[in-house]
Formats: structure tokens, sequence, C-alpha cells
């Protein structure tokens, strides 16, 4: 490498990325709670280390969606230490800051106001855990941008279209456009890219010149048909996506083929989930960018606790033990003890050195025991290794492989026990677990009114953000709509009635008009709830479980990648005053008045007594050829990507992929490895050919 006053001159942005930090992830536990802290100030350490420009974060900064007050104090501090100094800044933003910043009540980047003082400005998208939620649809960030310590961008407010406008940035002769999308649910996106709803904004001047960086926070595997956004979606002229969600670290840039950009990961810097993704060594990114190259260096993060995961099958250990074998259960658990300490033992060997890393390592051990084996207690066997492993209550995983389903020839008497007991809803999402129910209840019981996706976020909004009234206002809302539906088509019998609601609520599935409903029924749920005072605790900072000495709730559960729920908080306090004392009804509802049971009434008297509830109204790529050298190590080796514009006439999207694809032998940008020794100049690029 040459030296940092020819890699960092007055032309070359400096920029920390980082995604999915979740502060306040088992912040009660004894041994976890403080891991989230202790690695954010290490992010927040190393970025004023290297004099970045700015810190670029993709989404869930926060675990809660309502953070505790011991979180918000703590990333307040932190950032008020780190971020807040007498350092210049050396870029200016060209953009109009009241369309980038336009749901902040100060729309203006936050260095740039006479009150603060920011020596390292932090732009951030919000994640599906720190999503906005609420009648005023505020989130954890918009608290930090309201104080000035944190820029809030790539927010949606529209279910219909979504235009996606940059922060135009320049530093000397470089210019910078940042895009950024916040969490949408990937099922809506998705439909909204296909539908062609999703539009990329450009500078009208000098396209070419620009370095186009874009911040997503969506499911990049694929989950489901369209529970994830396909990198092929995204548009052509971007040079390099950040993104957010995934937790797996793969911060090296890989290459679409298609669309000629880069992709990098930087996966989560803490582990929520104890799966396989999240075993991989954490890093954060220091991007430089100077022009239209870009270096990516990664930098191994000191404090995240050390996770070692094992896969055992039994089956394939005939040689020690067979279902059969005298006292295998003893055998199996000797060998899963043998197992567990050449794990400990391997990580006490990669900790030497390194006094900053966590003392007791996360072990898991997913032991399939199919094919007649029995599990044995994980209680007792845990109790070995209490003061040796962070997780002692979850060391051991039994699983079983999953069976195939057996046909369902009587449709009247379904074990729905049997055909869900093999599956495992680890990682699961709450929506998704609604339409598994259902899938399987299909031949015997059918919602009438609702769809499965309504009942699935209308449950999500229940437990994952506490409203109360979700759902019945979602049932409210359709039923009222039914009922407005019916009368208009003039149906009176109670067979015509039947088949009109099937089709009517067969055509809203999978479309606007269903999401809108459920916004709809969601909004007024939220209006409700306002009305009678019960104010979020992002509202009012009090929350009153949350600091008690009740003692220490239990631990949330586990998330794959850091996907669907958006975390639940700790503990969950509604009392005020006196009042807390006393006991609860066993409904978790409104009122007294809402808590009395609901008869159930048939559809043609649901007919003639409709509610009278009001409800609220709701709101070309011109690109020329790029190298790129990716460095696969921690060390600070530069991954440039040089390009050099050829003007081409505007096409339209589709003629522009039809010609990359007729021609991709010609216009190919292939991926160098740069073993010279040559340090003059660490962004110079091989020599180019213009795309055709």
């Amino acid at each position: 490498m040459s030296s940092e006053s020819t890699l960092d001159d007055e032309d070359t942005f400096k920029i920390l990325i980082a995604t999915d930090i979740h502060l306040g992830y088992l912040e009660k536990d004894a041994i976890r709670g403080n891991d989230t802290y202790n690695t954010m100030d290490e992010i927040l350490k190393c970025a004023k280390t290297n004099q970045v420009d700015f810190i670029l974060l993709g989404g869930d900064l926060f675990h809660e969606n309502k953070p505790s007050r011991r979180c918000l104090h703590t990333c307040v501090t932190m950032l008020r230490q780190y971020c807040m100094g007498d350092s210049p800044i050396l870029f200016n933003i060209l953009s109009d800051q009241a369309v980038n910043f336009s749901t902040s009540k100060f729309p203006w980047v936050n260095y740039q106001d006479e009150n603060l003082n920011i020596s390292i400005p932090v732009f951030s998208v919000h994640g599906n855990h720190d999503d906005p939620t609420g009648a005023e649809g505020l989130c954890a960030l918009d608290l930090l941008s309201s104080c000035g310590l944190v820029n809030h961008f790539g927010r949606s407010q529209s279910v219909e279209r979504i235009e996606i406008s940059p922060i135009l940035m320049q530093k000397g002769n470089t210019k910078l456009a940042l895009y950024g999308l916040g969490s949408i649910p990937d099922e809506r996106l998705y439909r909204m890219f296909v539908n062609n709803q999703v539009t990329m904004l450009r500078p009208k001047e000098d396209q070419d010149e620009w370095f186009n960086l874009f911040t997503i926070h969506q499911n990049r595997s694929k989950h489901g048909p369209t529970n994830y956004i396909p990198e092929q979606f995204l548009d052509d002229f971007i040079d390099l996506v950040v993104w957010g969600h995934e937790h797996e670290c793969l911060i090296a840039p890989t290459r679409n083929e298609q669309q000629l950009f880069y992709v990098t990961q930087p996966g989560s810097s803490v582990a929520t989930s104890l799966s396989p993704g999240e075993a991989a060594k954490k890093h954060i990114g220091l991007l430089r960018v100077k022009g239209r190259k870009m270096n990516l260096q990664k930098i191994p993060l000191k404090t995240v606790r050390q996770f070692f995961i094992q896969d055992v099958v039994l089956a394939d250990h005939q040689d020690l033990f067979t279902p059969d074998t005298p006292q295998v259960t003893k055998k199996v658990e000797n060998f899963c003890y043998a197992k567990v300490v050449e794990m400990l033992e391997e990580a006490e060997r990669d900790r030497l050195g390194c006094p900053l890393t966590p003392e007791k390592p996360l072990i898991r051990i997913r032991v399939d025991y199919s094919g007649g084996f029995e599990a044995f207690n994980t209680s007792r066997f845990s109790q070995k290794f209490v003061d040796r492993v962070a997780n002692p209550k979850d060391v051991i995983h039994f699983v079983r492989r999953r069976e195939h389903k057996e046909a369902i020839k009587d449709e009247i008497n379904v074990d729905y026990g049997q055909l869900l007991k093999t599956t495992a809803v680890e990682g699961l999402r709450v929506e998704d677990l609604v339409k598994q129910y259902f899938e399987a209840a299909e031949q015997k019981v059918q919602l009438s009114l609702l769809t499965e996706q309504g009942m699935g976020k209308a449950i999500q909004e229940f437990v994952d953000k506490d409203e109360k009234d979700a759902i019945e206002e979602l049932i409210t809302y359709q039923l009222e709509k039914t009922q407005r539906h019916l009368q208009a088509r003039g149906v009176s019998t109670e067979q015509d009635i039947d088949t009109e609601i099937r089709l009517f609520r067969d055509s809203k599935k999978n479309t606007t008009e269903e999401e809108e409903e459920i916004r709809e029924a969601i909004d007024r749920a939220k209006a409700h709830r306002l009305e009678r005072g019960d104010l979020d605790i992002s509202d009012e900072l009090a929350d009153v479980a949350m600091d008690s000495d009740e003692g220490p709730s239990a631990p949330p559960p586990t998330r794959g990648r850091g996907r669907g729920s958006r975390g639940r908080g700790g503990g969950r306090g509604r009392g005020r005053g006196a009042a807390a004392a006393e006991p609860k009804p066993a409904s978790r509802g409104r009122s007294q008045k809402s808590s009395a049971p609901t008869q159930s009434r048939s559809i043609m008297e649901a007919f003639q007594a409709p509610s009278q509830r009001p409800s609220q109204a709701r709101a070309a790529k011109s690109y020329t050829e790029d190298e790129m050298f990716i460095e696969d190590s921690d060390e600070d080796i530069p991954t440039m990507k040089a390009t050099r514009p050829t003007p081409r006439p505007a096409s339209s999207s589709s003629a522009k992929r039809s010609s990359q694809s007729q021609s991709q032998s010609q216009s190919f940008r292939g991926v160098e490895f740069d073993d010279s020794d040559d340090e003059d100049d660490p962004f110079k690029g091989a020599s180019s050919r213009a795309r055709r």
C-alpha cells in the first residue's frame, strides 16, 4: 500500500459502512448484555481513527422497535462522544435537502445546522427492526434525527409509487450520488418492482461523472416466490450496492453479471441467532471513492463474541453407536460433550492475542437424531458448561429431518399437529406461520372475509408492536366493506351471499387494494389507541416494566439473519401509578367494554347491523467498462473500479438489457486480481474499453 497522504487526498471520499448493529439485543442478559454496545463503540472509534468523511448504516441500528431508555441513552452518548467535534467537513451537499430529508422537522444535513458541531455525519436508512410505526409513523431513528445526531434518509411514505431521490455530494472533483431505501415488506416491494412502480432519479447533468452508491435493507436470499428482492430488479447505472438485513458477512464486493454492478453485504455486527450464517467472522468496511473508482478495505471487528456451530448426524456414526446399542443415550451425550470441548479449545486458540474479544464464546451443536435415536436432557447437559460458554441454556439443539407430508385422505378429520410437527419454525416470521396454518387447514377451515396476508399482518402488528386492536380493527373494517359491497350488489339469499363474499375476497388477493385495506385497518387501530391515551413508549419514553425490579425477562426468540420479527420489548408495563398493581383482565384489550365476550353472528345478522365506526382517511444506462480489484484478506489492498464515460443514445430498459445480453462478450467487465508492486497510484486501473 502507498502512504495515506497519497491514498486519502482532497478528491477521495472515505466512508465507513456497517449494517445491522442491533443495539439493545439481549441487553438484560448477564453475560451478553453489553455485546452490542461494545461493538458500536468499536465501530465509532474506528470511524474517528480513520478520519472518515461520513458513516453509512444499512438499517437495524436498534434491535427493538421501541428501544429501552438504557439503549437510547447509550446510543446518544456514543454518537455525541465520537461524532461531534471541531474536525471540518470536507464535502458539500448539492441536492435539494428538503427532498432528501422531507420527513424531518429539520430538512437539512446535520453538519450544516448552525446550532450543532458535527465532525462525522451519520447517514442511515431504517431496517425492519426499527421501522416507523404509530399514527405519526415515527421510529427510533427519527428521535436521533431530531437530536441532530443521525441523518435519516431513504424513507418512502407511499404504497403506490416509490421515487428514490439521491443525496448528491461532492468532494474535490469526486461526485457521489447516495441512494437509500428503508425496509419495506418484501412482497409489496417485489410487486412494485414488477409493476414498474419504483423509480430511481438521476442528476440531469453529467450523469456519467457520478459514482452511484445504493443502500437497501431487504431479503437478498430467496425465502419464497416473492419474499426477496432479486438483484436484477435494481437499475444498472448503480456502481455499488450496500445490502443490509442479511446477517452473513459477505463484505467482499461481488459483481452481478447481468446488471454489471457490485454488491457488498457487510452483515451484522452481533449474532442474533445461532445459525450458520452468523458464524462467519464479522467485519465492517472502509470504502474509498475517487472519481468513478472505488476501494473497499475489510476491517475485522475485535469485540464481537466468538461463535462456533457444528452439525452432528447421529446416523452417520454407526461405528460408535446405533439405536439398539445399550445405554445409547449416555454414549450420545458423551459424544456431544467431546464435541463441545473441542469447540471450546478452538475458541481459546483463536482468542489468543485478542484481549478485546469476550472470554466466553457462543457454542451450538445441532444434533440430528433421526433414525430411532432419543434426545437426552439438554438442561442437565448445559450445566456442565455454565461457566465456560455464553449461551449455556441452548448449547444443544435437537432436530429431525423433514418428513414428506402424506396425502390427506380424510378431509374432515385432519390432524394438523401431524402436518406441522416435523416443520422447524426457528427463524420463521409470524405471517409465515399464519400462512402455513391456513394452508394446512384449507381443506376444513377457510377464512371467509379476511385473506391470509391480512390476518398475518394484523397478528404481526399485535405480536411485534403491541397493537392490541389490530386484529379486531381488521375484522371490523373488512366486515363493513363486505357489507357495503353486498348492499351495492343487491344480494339477498344466504347462498348468493356466501358466493359473492368468496368472489369479493379472492378478487383482492395479492393486489394493491389488499395492501391499502390492511394499512387502513392498522391505522385505525393506532388511532383508537391514541384516543384512549395509550401512547407509544417511543412517544413518552416511559416503559414501566423495562426498568422494574421484577428481574430480567426471558430473552426474545432467536431469528435467522435478522429476518421477520421486528423484535419485542423485554417487558411491557401498561400501568399508570397505582393502577399498575391491579390485576388485568384476561383480554389484552382496549377497555372493559371491548373485553366482553364477542357473540358469533351469521352473515345475515351482520348484514342487518353493520358497525358504524368511522374510518380514517389515509393518507439509460450510459455506462463504461469498469475494472475492479477485490481484496479477500483483512489487509488494506485496494479494490478499484475505473470508468471512462462514453455517450450512448437513450433507450428503454428492456432494449438496454437485450443489447447487453447480445453483446456480452464485447462489453464484459472482468474482475482482475492485482499482484503487482506498483504503489504509485493506488486507484490506477487497467486500460478501459467503452461499452457498447
